[in-house]
């Protein structure tokens, strides 16, 4: 039976939670069939520690990150903060100042089990407690993708083939009450 806890990150994480990033996001790159694509998954990884090292320099105030632990081991990630030049770009800028959730990771050996729905709910109430009324949320991975049409339903941007044939890019537009 798993004993998850949610909770913000401590400083003397930060090399486990970066080791976490590595697994997570390798796993994921091969899972959809681009693990060999090895300066996109560094890069990838460079950006969530720049995020993770963005909160705690602002104490939470620029990038927001909560974390799932269980037995000890960091299980789980979220994040929100302002909304990336990405979405910014692809939306002609119709998001700015908007916050987006993101960095929503689950350990591959934690995966199907309810930590990232568990995540997000403590993000929502996380963003409801700071007044937010909406974010938004983009994914360039398909399984990331099915996820969140499940829950989110048709995304509000949909950019084919944005990052290869058959590799869209999928942004939503979410407001918080609606999902808690």
């Amino acid at each position: 039976m798993l004993n998850v806890e949610i909770r913000r990150p401590k400083i003397e994480e930060i090399n486990e939670i970066n080791q976490f990033f590595r697994k997570v996001i390798t796993d994921t790159f091969t899972k959809e069939g681009i693990g060999e694509k090895l300066d996109d998954i560094e890069n990838e990884i460079e950006i969530k520690k720049k995020y993770l090292a963005s909160d705690f320099e602002s104490h939470g105030a620029e990038r927001y990150f909560l974390i799932a632990i269980d037995s000890d081991r960091i299980i789980g990630t979220i994040e929100c903060g302002l909304a990336s030049d990405l979405i910014g770009n692809c939306t002609n800028n119709a998001y700015k100042g908007l916050l987006e959730v993101g960095t929503v990771f689950v350990h591959p050996d934690y995966q199907r089990m309810g930590i990232g729905n568990r995540l997000l709910k403590a993000m929502y109430f996380a963003l409801q407690d700071a007044g937010k009324k909406e974010f938004c949320l983009d994914s360039g991975y398909k399984s990331a993708q099915t996820i969140w049409k499940k829950k989110f339903g048709y995304p509000d941007y949909l950019l084919k083939d944005y990052w290869d044939e058959d590799y869209d890019h999928m942004i939503w537009k979410i407001r918080v009450i609606e999902w808690i």
